[in-house]
């Protein structure tokens, strides 16, 4: 019995995933540019069918922004985020690209992965990419959206955190309560930087100095970024009556960590429009000087292979447990752009 629903979900995946690829070619336009030979592979979809030549693409970015992926045998989001520009970049008919945010940042490397993909994206194509944020666009989440050519926010979107955060935990004081002694043998003075072992009164001021010199270099990079990327969108949109949002004066004093709801950072500079998703399809095509364009977003399409790594062996002992929302949890050594309701 078992052995026969198990070959007829096999044929009813099979089937569905033939329709699924004939659909979505049927759907496109350019379906030639619809299956690449490494990375994720990627349909395109119609989200809005106007029954125009010209295209935007919509690519979403939601949770926590992180390298690698979190469940084995999947791409990470910096891959998936990388190749649905690469179809965009690709496709001829595509003019523009609206960015969806709803996240509260994460990792500095894979925020600056995503920041330099988008910044590269508009340089080598000359299409303009629109973010258009959601409910939380903070830190890393603002971080991404600094290069676009155009940000609409929320009058209630959660954004701005412009700041870095690294963490570590000291136990020495538990372990000396318990009669633990650690026994530490290292090649250099500093080689056992953020050990919890150690006893506070051990660290230098010397590594203090340091790690703050790190982070104080990560900071720098984040202001570069934001104040380049609001640099291009106040100069940068000649086909717009508009220009983009120029940074305040004292922009910098609101670039201290603190977050900022979509009015305080329209008032700032950090965005150039209020509004929603509409909004920022209006805004496109404003920018691209066409009206009435198809809306088209990327699904990532799963092989034969990708279902049989459901059967496969794992050694996973723990249990999952769906809250509603991400709560990350900050790995020490690691330097995060991330809100400061998550960097727990």
């Amino acid at each position: 019995m078992f052995l026969s629903i198990f070959l007829l979900a096999i044929i009813l995946f099979m089937g569905m995933s033939s329709f699924s690829r004939k659909a979505s070619r049927a759907l496109s336009s350019s379906s030639s540019h619809s299956r690449r030979t490494a990375g994720p592979v990627l349909e395109e979809v119609d989200w809005e069918n106007n029954g125009a030549n010209a295209k935007i693409a919509i690519i979403s970015l939601e949770g926590v922004i992180q390298g690698r992926s979190v469940e084995s045998g999947k791409y990470g989001l910096v891959q998936l985020v990388r190749a649905q520009f690469a179809e965009a970049a690709d496709d001829a008919h595509v003019k523009a690209v609206i960015f969806k945010i709803d996240s509260p940042g994460g990792e500095v490397l894979a925020s600056d992965d995503i920041s330099r993909i988008i910044k590269d994206f508009q340089r080598l194509t000359k299409k303009p990419v629109i973010a258009c944020m959601g409910n939380l666009a903070a830190s890393g989440g603002y971080y991404v959206a600094a290069p676009c050519r155009w940000i609409v926010a929320n009058e209630m979107t959660i954004t701005g955190s412009i700041g870095v955060i690294m963490s570590t935990y000291n136990y020495r004081g538990l372990m000396d309560k318990v009669g633990v002694t650690p026994v530490t043998f290292k090649s250099g003075r500093f080689k056992d930087m953020l050990s919890g072992k150690r006893d506070p009164k051990e660290i230098p001021p010397e590594e203090q100095a340091m790690m703050q010199s790190m982070i104080d270099e990560t900071y720098s990079k984040f202001k570069r970024v934001v104040e380049d990327g609001r640099e291009q969108a106040f100069t940068s949109n000649e086909k717009l009556k508009q220009k983009g949002r120029k940074l305040s004066a004292d922009w910098a004093n609101y670039a201290d960590g603190r977050i900022l709801t979509g009015t305080e950072a329209f008032t700032y500079g950090f965005v150039d429009e209020l509004g929603d998703f509409r909004d920022a399809v209006d805004r496109a095509e404003s920018l691209i000087g066409v009206k009435g364009c198809n809306l088209i977003e990327y699904e990532q399409h799963y092989e034969w292979s990708d279902f049989l790594r459901m059967f496969g062996k794992s050694e996973a002992k723990q249990i999952k447990v769906d809250l509603g929302f991400d709560s990350p949890r900050l790995q020490t050594g690691r330097l995060y752009f991330l809100a400061p309701m998550f960097a727990q």
